[in-house]
């Protein structure tokens, strides 16, 4: 006959764990080969594209010819495209315009949104409540465009590059994924500089931001590719041609199909295809985000889901 040994008084009950859900299971590999290929599939309808644009823009008038329209394999591989937009006329005058504002406009925009987030993210700021209240109505109710057009009219800033910067210069989203990253920072680390005898402007200089590169680098990015990406403020602000950015030129060259000045008569002689231009501007206008984005890449999980999920 077995005896029956009772376990000590207080000896703690071993439960079963409860199963893991199924997203933290290991992955198997059918699992890991599905994953493979759906992100490859995914990466060739990203790259294909841009691979046709690009092969189109270094073809030559006769190889498109040949090709009927866009270029699949490169043959005659040629810069014409991209010499004559950069030999000063108007797509040149357009990229510089593009890049003054994308760089004078986003340093405006982060020096206005790093101010208003730090003052919003600290408790004893005064009226931050209310400053708070106002700036996320500004979420759900607007204006509308012709309040917007008829405000910008009656300053003066129609015709001007200041017409392409003010409209759209702060973000609420923005202020509010900042807000939440300062207000995530060790408010010891900010009392002890305030003993120490900083103000709010070394502070905000000296601790607040070179512990926030990571979400003032995703802020800038986007702030950056706002500017650079604009178009609908040039075509209802501007009214000359040479004030135009580089947007709204692409958008005349394919869209109304109207030759950049000084390359009319090179397309028109068959010395230049006009498709490859119109591809040549493409790569323009898509090659400042694609060179910054990776520089950035590392910073987005951090500065995203900490500024949204602290505060």
């Amino acid at each position: 006959m077995t005896a029956v040994i009772d376990k000590p008084a207080g000896t703690p009950r071993r439960w079963a764990a409860p199963p893991r859900p199924t997203w933290e299971e290991e992955p198997s590999r059918a699992g890991l080969a599905a994953k493979g290929i759906a992100l490859s599939f995914a990466c060739l309808a990203i790259l294909f594209p841009l691979w046709i644009v690009v092969v189109t823009s270094l073809s030559s008038r006769r190889t498109i010819n040949e090709a009927g329209g866009l270029v699949l394999v490169p043959k005659d591989v040629t810069f014409i495209a991209y010499q004559e937009l950069l030999s000063g006329g108007q797509v040149t005058r357009a990229a510089l315009v593009s890049i003054f504002v994308t760089l004078f406009g986003t340093l405006f925009s982060m020096t206005v949104s790093v101010l208003c987030a730090y003052g919003l993210s600290r408790s004893g700021t005064l009226g931050h409540r209310w400053i708070l209240m106002t700036l996320l109505a500004t979420m759900f109710f607007s204006a509308g465009l012709i309040p917007t057009y008829l405000l910008v009219q009656s300053l003066g800033l129609t015709d001007s590059y200041l017409a392409l910067i003010l409209p759209s210069a702060i973000s609420v989203f923005n202020i509010l994924v900042l807000r939440g990253f300062f207000m995530g920072i060790s408010q010891e680390l900010i009392d002890s500089a305030r003993i120490d005898g900083a103000g709010d402007i070394r502070i905000l200089l000296r601790i607040v931001m070179p512990l926030s590169r990571a979400v003032l680098a995703v802020i800038t990015l986007f702030y950056a590719v706002g500017y650079w990406s604009a178009w609908f403020n040039a075509s209802l602000y501007l009214n000359q041609q040479d004030m135009m950015p580089l947007q709204n030129v692409m958008i005349q060259l394919v869209q109304r199909q109207e030759a950049p000045v000084g390359l009319g008569q090179a397309i028109k002689t068959g010395q230049l295809s006009g498709l490859a231009v119109q591809m040549a501007v493409m790569v323009m206008a898509l090659l400042p985000v694609a060179v910054l984005s990776p520089f950035v890449q590392r910073h987005f999980k951090k500065g995203m889901l900490t500024g949204a999920v602290k505060g």
